[in-house]
């Protein structure tokens, strides 16, 4: 028996990447879960990696309440709550402050702060007693990245939205924490890295990193999967960076 045995879990943007690693390990850890993603073959082929009798696919926007909507029926139709939650959904590309645009502006933040507040929102009423909500920010919320300030932005408001969230929910029982990845080997990262030439862009990005290598979706899903467990019941608030260093020295 897993540490998940028996619980429900939600992991959005869980078609590919992070997302999709972290489903992998809490259904090994024993929970049932519900996985998100705007593109349907994805989400799909997710269901058929983390194995059909452990996960729900609900296709839909994060950033649309009415898709959260739909979401959330479908776990509350399970009946039985919702234990873990790991807000992951995210959108991120390149522009430096001459070349944002409002509609740059408005899908990041639509995606990563607005999508992610409802998310958590929308949550509230199945959310067991002793739930874990985990928020995806980003090292990048940190280190100041040229032409990445818009999405640095809203990484940092999901850091902030984990230490509120934590001193509001904390008397229900529920945590809320971060997590802070830094350059992981993700398609999202193929897509950001695309303009410079990806196998570059990954050389400069690895050379970066004190443990000289970008990290694996893998390794950030073993941290999703200690926060979502009793193992971590005296973690709350906190963000935690798995950067291999990236943003530690």
């Amino acid at each position: 028996m897993g540490h998940l045995a028996g619980k429900t879990a939600v992991v959005t943007g869980g078609s590919t990447g992070i997302g999709l690693a972290s489903a992998v390990r809490l259904a090994a850890e024993g929970a049932h879960v519900f996985v998100t993603g705007r593109r349907k073959t994805e989400l799909d082929a997710a269901v058929e990696i983390i194995g059909p009798a452990r996960a729900t696919a609900v296709a839909g926007d994060m950033a649309n309440l009415a898709d959260l909507d739909r979401l959330y029926d479908a776990v509350r139709a399970r009946g039985q709550g919702l234990d873990v939650l790991f807000a992951n959904a995210a959108s991120a590309s390149f522009a430096t402050l001459e070349q944002t645009t409002e509609e740059h502006f408005d899908t990041t933040f639509g995606v990563n702060v607005r999508g992610t507040l409802f998310t958590v929102q929308k949550a509230l009423p199945l959310l067991n007693h002793g739930a874990s909500v985990i928020l995806n920010a980003s090292v990048r919320a940190d280190d100041g990245v040229a032409a990445f300030g818009t999405y640095a932005a809203s990484k940092a408001a999901i850091r902030s939205f984990a230490r509120t969230w934590a001193n509001e929910l904390k008397d229900r029982g529920v945590r809320v924490n971060a997590i802070s990845p830094g350059t992981i080997d993700t398609p999202g990262l193929d897509g950001v890295a695309a303009t410079a030439g990806t196998p570059v862009a990954k050389a400069q990005f690895a050379a970066a990193v004190p443990l000289g290598r970008i990290g694996r979706a893998d390794e950030v899903a073993n941290v999703v999967a200690f926060l979502a467990s009793e193992q971590s019941s005296f973690i709350l608030g906190a963000n935690l960076y798995v950067d291999g260093g990236e943003n530690q020295f």
